[in-house]
């Protein structure tokens, strides 16, 4: 997927960081009170390092699964990026909704996927990744 001059920096940057991790430093796209919501965890999970583990948890999860963001959606300070994925023949369709501050850091970063297969597929990875980071 090609980014539009319309993009905001911050997505530009989040799109970076999920072509490729090194090419960006995650702690710099997010505020140091960003909250994460997880589409299987009820409690939502506050500050930039449990956020970092979250978000780096999922670009590993989904590095080999053919992810990619399939259409985009943009307001002053928020966006929403549409995504499909394939986990291991299980196809997962989702959305990240993104919003940031003045600063142009991310502070809220909410996931939702479907369908439940596609949840249930990804679960079990994300706890062993996130079991791993500590």
């Amino acid at each position: 997927m090609t980014t539009t001059p319309e993009t905001p920096p911050v997505i530009a940057r989040w799109l970076d960081f999920m072509s490729g991790p090194e090419s960006t430093d995650l702690a710099e796209l997010l505020d140091d009170d960003v909250v994460f919501y997880s589409p299987a965890v009820f409690t939502p999970q506050a500050g930039r390092d449990k956020t970092t583990a979250y978000l780096r948890a999922a670009e590993r999860v989904f590095a080999d699964a053919d992810f990619r963001y399939v259409d985009q959606w943009y307001a002053e300070r928020s966006a929403v990026l549409q995504f499909n994925a394939n986990l291991d023949g299980t196809v997962v369709d989702g959305i990240d909704m993104i919003a940031w501050n003045d600063a142009g850091k991310i502070t809220s970063f909410k996931v939702m996927v479907r369908p439940l297969k596609g949840l249930q597929a990804l679960i079990p990875r994300m706890a062993q990744l996130l079991a791993e980071s500590g």
